[in-house]
């Protein structure tokens, strides 16, 4: 467990490097002046921004659901091994913390079709 620890901490470092030495490339903004960069078509290149944005937000999301989702059940399936006789009550609370957290994602599914077609 200690080397896990260990190799999960020098990967982190080295992501914090990476992406430091990184920063100075997203730096340079244009002039108050200059109109946004055009692509060949004629689009803004703030499409593919928003893109990766959505696909992050979605992605970040998604597996946060999946996560509490997941802990979620296995509580409650814990929960009725050790109280079967709460059987009902168990259930209704599963249902109403998946619902919850599904409605998270959905709001989260919402800002990123804002993201894409509003901003």
């Amino acid at each position: 467990m200690n080397k896990l620890l260990k190799n999960m901490l020098v990967l982190a470092g080295v992501l914090i490097l990476a992406l430091s030495l990184a920063a100075p490339a997203f730096a340079d903004a244009p002039a108050a002046n200059e109109p946004p960069a055009q692509t060949e078509s004629g689009e803004s290149s703030d499409i593919g921004l928003k893109a990766i944005a959505a696909g992050i937000a979605v992605g970040i999301a998604a597996a946060g659901g999946a996560v509490g989702m997941g802990l979620a059940t296995a509580k409650s399936t814990e929960s009725l091994a050790r109280q079967p006789e709460a059987e009902g009550k168990i259930r209704t609370t599963l249902m109403l913390g998946l619902v919850f957290i599904e409605t998270a994602i959905i709001y989260a599914l919402l800002v990123v079709i804002l993201i894409i077609f509003v901003l």
